[in-house]
């Protein structure tokens, strides 16, 4: 018996690919991971395509109550679907290493993130430097602003992920996002590319000031907002300028 650890995407409930499909359809319980990311579309889609009933797992039982679930892969096929990709959260990773630490047999399927979707902006990936968060609750915190400066002393871009929780349906948005770092001293003529969707049909891209982009319509989450470099090769310069 096998505990899965799936990836569903990006956007809506055809993401998945045939294997993870096939994967689920011969698994007895499934869990949708439910608070570090949004998924776009209602889970009881998903159960559709599936025919299979989905058991939401909230922060309380993904982080307290997880290795249960784990323990019963020794007697049943186990699947844990996440949005996005796996391993772009670090409660993933402990998972997957909670699940090796009980010899539990593990497969990975993987699937699109966020952290390879905002190549569609044309900044070059590898020119991404480390990823910062921007949290609810985020009077006296500079992590985001550390991380940010570093990033920018290398030339690098930076990408900011926005803070949500899913059981009480808030999301940080981008004119919060940029409001806190315009209130931590950085200037509002700044350049910068926000993003709403990204990897739907319906995928919101734009670039231009931070002061110009406050303001603007995104529609519904989830979002993130990227600082690009301060240098950007000639290629990057014109993707970035056809999102304004």
């Amino acid at each position: 018996m096998t505990l899965y650890i799936i990836g569903l995407g990006l956007s809506d409930e055809k993401d998945i690919s045939l294997k993870a499909l096939e994967t689920i359809k011969k698994c007895k319980e499934i869990y949708l991971e439910n608070y570090t990311s949004l998924l776009q579309v209602p889970y009881k889609k998903l159960e559709n395509l599936y025919k299979k009933k989905i058991i939401l797992a909230n922060r309380k039982l993904i982080e307290n109550e997880f290795t249960d679930v784990i323990k019963k892969a020794k007697r049943i096929n186990i699947a844990l679907l996440i949005p996005g990709d796996i391993f772009s959260a670090t409660t993933h990773i402990s998972i997957f290493q909670e699940a090796k630490k009980l010899k539990i047999k593990t497969e990975i399927i993987h699937n699109a993130s966020i952290l390879t979707a905002v190549g569609l902006t044309g900044l070059e990936l590898y020119k991404f430097g480390r990823v910062a968060s921007i949290p609810f609750d985020n009077i006296n915190i500079t992590t985001p602003m550390e991380i940010l400066r570093s990033n920018r002393e290398n030339n690098l871009h930076t990408l900011f992920l926005l803070d949500l929780n899913n059981e009480n349906q808030d999301y940080l948005n981008i004119k919060k996002a940029i409001e806190y770092l315009i209130e931590n001293n950085l200037s509002k003529t700044t350049r910068a590319i926000a993003c709403a969707r990204l990897g739907s049909k319906n995928q919101i891209i734009k670039s231009g000031s931070l002061e110009s982009l406050k303001n603007k319509n995104y529609g519904s989450p989830p979002y993130c907002l990227i600082i690009p470099a301060k240098n950007l090769h000639f290629l990057e310069e014109e993707m970035f300028q056809s999102w304004s």
